[in-house]
C-alpha cells in the first residue's frame, strides 16, 4: 500500500517539479524511478529495492505478480496513445508541408537502420535484436518536445515541424517495433520471413478495422445521447482498454494500432463534448506517465546498468544523437525552403519519450523470458538513450537555438482574444502585411469562418491553459483583447500578459471606462470613444481597412481628430516607411511621427467622407431630415 501511494505522489511531485522549472517532466520521473529502484539496491540494508515493479517469491516482496506489470504496461501506453491520436487533426497535418512526411519516413528508415548497424557492432548483438533496438529509438514524443520548446521562441514553421514529428512517428515507431518483434518471436526456419509479414499483415489489417468501427460505434453513441454525459468520459475509457485487448485476441501487438487509428478518427469527426474527452484523456495520461515511468525505471536492476557501463555505450549515443540524426534530418529536408541553421536546430533537438521506454520494457522482458540472446541489452539501452536525450535537448535547447540563429530576438507574432467580424478583419489586414496573426474564440462558428479566410485561428478558452501549453504560439509577443466580454478581456490581459504580450498587450475600452471622467492610463486599443459594439458597427457598414498618407506630426493629429468626429471611422495602426505596423493605444500623442507614416483606419473610405462634406448645406440639411 505504501509503495502503491508512493508512486503516485512522486509522480506528481516529479510533474509540478518539471513544471515549475519547465523541463520535461520525463528526467525527474526517470531519475526517482532510478533512485528507488536499482540505485536504492546501494544503501537498503538488505540491498534489495525501494520499490519492486515484479513480485519477487524469494523475498515475499513487489507489486505486479508474473506479467501484470506488462499487462499494465500494455492498457497504459493504450490510453496514452489514444489520447495523442485525438490531438492529430486532419486540416493540420495537411498543412505542415511535405518535411514532416519525409521525417517519418525517410527519417525514420535511417534511424532504424543507422541504430541497428551500429549497436550490432558494439555490442555484437544479433540483427534481429539490434533492429528492434533502433526501431524502439525511431520514435521521439510530443510529451517530451513540448515542455522543451514551450519556452524556446521560434518561428511558426520550425515548432510545428518538431510537433507533428513527434506526434505522428509515435505509432510508426511502434508498428516498426511490433515488425521486428514478430520476426524475432515467430522462429527459425525458411518459413521466417514469409509467417512474419503474413503477422505484420494481420496486424495492420486489425489494427485499422477494429479502430475505424469502434472509433465509429462511440462516435454514434455519443451522438444518439445513448450515453450520459457524466459516463461519457469512463465509457471512453472502457471503449479504449476494450479495443486493445479485443484487437490483441485478432492479432498479436496490434491493439496499439487500433487505438491510435480510434483516437484519429474521433479527433477529426464532429464529436460532441470532444474538449472534455480530450482534458479527461489528458490528464489521466499524466498520471499514467508518472506511474509508467517510475515502474519501469525502478524495473531495471543494476547488472541491467553494468551491461552497458563501458565507452560503447557513449559511442552509440554520440552515433545516435550527433550523427544518424542529423543525416536523416539532411535527407528529409532537402529541397525545403528550410535555411541551414534550421536544419541543425531540427536535428539537435530529437527527445525520446514514454513509448519507446514502455515498448522497450514490454518486448524486452518478453524476450528475456524467452531466452533471446542479447534481449537483456534492449531495456537498458533504450532508457540510456531516452535519458541522455532528454537531459540533453533539456539543457542544452535553449542555448543551441540562440548559437544556431534560429532564437527569435524579438516576437513579433499577434495573438487576437476573439475571432468576431471585427477580429477578423483586422487580421486579415495584418496577415497581408506580413505579420503572424493567431485568433482564438470559444465560438466554434467564428473560428469556421476565420480559418474559411485562411486565418489562423484555434477554438480555445482563455480561462483554461491550452495556451500557456501551445508551442506554436512561441513567436507572439502582441495581445489584443477583441472581445466583447469585459472579463474575457481583463483576464487575457492579466493572465497572458508575460507569456504572449511582452511587447504590448492591449484591450478594448468598456462601456463604464468611456463614461468616466477619471480614466487611468491603460493600454487600451484604438481610442477611448469606441468599445466592441462601436467597433462591430463600423465593420458591419463598412468592413473596410483605409491607409491614409501623413505628411507631419501636425497632419497626424488633424487627420485624427478628423476621424474621431467621424461616425464611422476609427484609427487603429500606423505603418510607417518600412512597412511595419504600430497599434494606436491610448498613449500615441508620445509617438513620434515620420513624413512616410500612414495612418490606417477601420470604417468609411476617404474619398466616401469628402463626397459627404462637399454637398451643398441644403443637401446636407435634407438628409438630416
Amino acid at each position: 500500500m505504501i509503495e502503491l501511494a508512493g508512486i503516485v505522489i512522486l509522480g506528481i511531485i516529479a510533474q509540478w517539479v518539471a513544471w515549475r522549472f519547465k523541463i520535461p517532466a520525463i528526467l525527474p520521473l526517470i531519475l526517482i524511478g532510478m533512485f528507488v529502484g536499482p540505485f536504492s539496491t546501494l544503501f537498503t540494508e538488505d540491498g534489495t529495492k525501494l520499490i519492486e515493479p515484479i513480485w519477487n517469491p524469494q523475498l515475499k516482496k513487489g507489486l505486479f505478480p508474473g506479467e501484470s506489470l506488462f499487462h499494465f504496461v500494455s492498457l497504459a501506453i493504450s490510453v496514452i496513445l489514444f489520447e495523442g491520436g485525438l490531438t492529430l487533426k486532419k486540416n493540420e497535418v495537411l498543412t505542415v508541408g511535405p518535411v514532416i512526411f519525409k521525417l517519418i519516413t525517410v527519417g525514420a528508415i535511417v534511424t532504424f537502420l543507422g541504430g541497428g548497424i551500429a549497436s550490432h557492432f558494439l555490442f555484437g548483438l544479433s540483427w534481429p535484436v539490434s533492429f528492434l533496438f533502433s526501431a524502439l529509438i525511431i520514435v521521439t514524443g510530443p510529451t517530451v518536445i513540448t515542455p522543451i520548446l514551450r519556452n524556446i521562441p521560434l518561428k511558426k514553421d520550425i515548432s510545428a515541424v518538431l510537433k507533428w514529428e513527434g506526434i505522428l512517428i509515435d505509432p510508426i515507431g511502434a508498428v516498426a517495433a511490433v515488425l521486428v518483434f514478430e520476426f524475432i518471436s515467430i522462429g527459425q526456419g525458411s518459413e521466417y520471413t514469409q509467417q512474419a509479414f503474413i503477422e505484420f499483415g494481420k496486424t495492420v489489417v486489425v489494427g485499422f478495422s477494429i479502430g475505424f468501427s469502434f472509433a465509429y460505434a462511440l462516435y454514434f453513441a455519443i451522438k444518439k445521447n445513448a450515453i450520459p454525459h457524466f459516463l461519457m468520459n469512463v465509457v471512453s475509457l472502457s471503449f479504449v482498454l476494450g479495443v486493445y485487448v479485443l484487437s490483441e485476441q485478432f492479432a498479436h501487438e496490434s491493439g496499439l494500432l487500433s487505438v491510435v487509428v480510434m483516437g484519429m478518427v474521433l479527433g477529426n469527426i464532429d464529436l460532441p463534448n470532444i474538449k472534455e474527452l480530450l482534458y479527461f484523456k489528458e490528464s489521466l495520461s499524466v498520471l499514467l506517465i508518472s506511474i509508467l515511468f517510475i515502474l519501469l525505471s525502478a524495473n531495471i536492476n543494476m547488472q541491467d546498468l553494468e551491461l552497458i557501463y563501458n565507452w560503447n555505450t557513449l559511442i552509440l549515443f554520440v552515433c545516435v544523437v550527433f550523427l544518424i540524426r542529423p543525416i536523416g534530418v539532411l535527407l528529409s529536408t532537402i529541397g525545403s525552403g528550410l535555411k541551414i541553421n534550421e536544419k541543425a536546430f531540427i536535428s539537435w533537438v530529437g527527445p525520446r519519450g514514454i513509448v519507446a521506454a514502455g515498448i522497450a520494457s514490454l518486448f524486452g522482458n518478453r524476450l528475456v523470458l524467452e531466452g533471446e540472446p542479447g534481449a537483456e541489452y534492449i531495456t537498458p539501452l533504450v532508457f540510456m538513450i531516452v535519458l541522455g536525450t532528454v537531459l540533453l535537448n533539456a539543457t542544452t535547447a535553449r542555448m543551441f537555438a540562440k548559437i544556431s540563429g534560429v532564437f527569435l530576438k524579438e516576437s513579433t507574432g499577434i495573438l487576437i482574444v476573439g475571432a468576431s467580424n471585427v477580429s477578423r478583419i483586422i487580421a486579415k489586414y495584418l496577415q497581408k502585411n506580413g505579420r503572424h496573426v493567431v485568433l482564438i474564440d470559444s465560438n466554434k462558428e467564428n473560428i469556421e469562418r476565420a480559418r474559411g479566410m485562411d486565418l489562423d485561428a484555434e477554438e480555445a478558452n482563455i480561462f483554461s491553459d491550452d495556451l500557456a501549453n501551445n508551442i506554436e504560439l512561441n513567436d507572439i509577443g502582441y495581445l489584443m483583447a477583441l472581445t466583447g466580454s469585459e472579463e474575457v478581456n481583463k483576464h487575457a490581459i492579466e493572465r497572458f500578459r508575460d507569456q504572449l504580450g511582452e511587447n504590448g498587450a492591449f484591450r478594448l475600452i468598456t462601456t463604464d471606462e468611456m463614461k468616466s471622467d477619471h480614466l487611468e492610463m491603460v493600454e487600451l486599443l484604438f481610442s477611448r470613444k469606441d468599445d466592441f459594439i462601436n467597433l462591430s458597427e463600423v465593420a458591419r457598414d463598412y468592413p473596410k481597412i483605409n491607409e491614409v498618407n501623413i505628411t507631419s506630426k501636425q497632419h497626424f493629429f488633424e487627420e485624427i481628430e478628423m476621424l474621431n468626429k467621424e461616425k464611422d471611422a476609427i484609427p487603429i495602426f500606423i505603418k510607417d516607411g518600412k512597412g511595419n505596423l504600430h497599434i494606436i493605444a491610448s498613449y500615441t500623442k508620445e509617438r513620434e511621427i515620420q513624413e512616410d507614416d500612414k495612418l490606417v483606419y477601420l470604417g468609411k473610405p476617404k474619398d466616401v467622407m469628402d463626397v459627404k462634406s462637399s454637398k451643398p448645406e441644403e443637401e446636407k440639411v435634407s438628409e438630416n431630415r
